[in-house]
């Protein structure tokens, strides 16, 4: 005589299963309302659409007030408005002759459209997610890679590159020390040998 598996329980537990040929309810059926917080990857397989959208809408962080969607679009509209005036000190030329604020101008508009319709538009988005302590990693990869571009010319690219991989990966990315050393100089080597041995381009290199 073959066992039946035991069918799994809204508790994590298991009963089993009902006797006489009939069949055992699956997950999904016996629960169709609320889930618990975590699921094995088998049971998440089984699950219809409305179940995992209502997996995620539990799971998903809290939504950003009109407060903080204003404060975001204020830095858009911030970083696109500087952009914009630096590109003009740089110069735009012409369509057939550019010159090197031409496409700099061109995003920094796009920024302060973007940045002006999420301000007037967006104070009652919902999909914006609240800010944490996790907000602070675009600035900090936003920050890094300017003290990179910095560097560049006075000590070449390879120790900004390597200082920047690190910090991405070990205490943005969350990776190990291991992952993180091994990775990053791989990435650099890789980059030294294409731009300074295989094309022999002018960026600034210290080796």
């Amino acid at each position: 005589m073959t066992a039946t598996p035991p069918v799994p329980t809204r508790g994590g537990s298991h009963a089993a299963a009902p006797s006489g040929g009939e069949t055992p309810q699956t997950f999904p059926d016996a629960f169709p309302g609320s889930l618990p917080d975590s699921l094995p990857d088998a049971v998440l397989d089984e699950l219809t659409p409305e179940q995992l959208a209502a997996q995620w809408e539990e799971e998903k962080p809290p939504a950003a007030g009109a407060l903080a969607n204003a404060a975001s679009s204020l830095v858009v509209l911030g970083a696109g408005a500087g952009a914009l005036v630096l590109s003009l000190v740089m110069g735009l030329g012409t369509p057939a002759a550019p010159q090197p604020g031409l496409w700099p101008f061109m995003i920094s508009c796009v920024m302060v459209a973007l940045g002006l319709f999420q301000l007037i538009a967006g104070r009652h988005n919902r999909d914006a997610e609240k800010f944490t302590r996790m907000s602070g990693a675009p600035l900090t990869g936003l920050v890094t890679l300017a003290a990179m571009v910095a560097l560049m010319p006075s000590i070449g690219f390879e120790l900004p590159a390597l200082a920047l991989c690190v910090i991405w990966m070990r205490f943005l990315g969350g990776e190990t020390w291991r992952s993180t050393l091994l990775t990053s100089a791989i990435v650099v080597a890789v980059f030294y040998g294409i731009f300074v041995l295989a094309l022999n381009t002018s960026v600034p290199h210290l080796f």
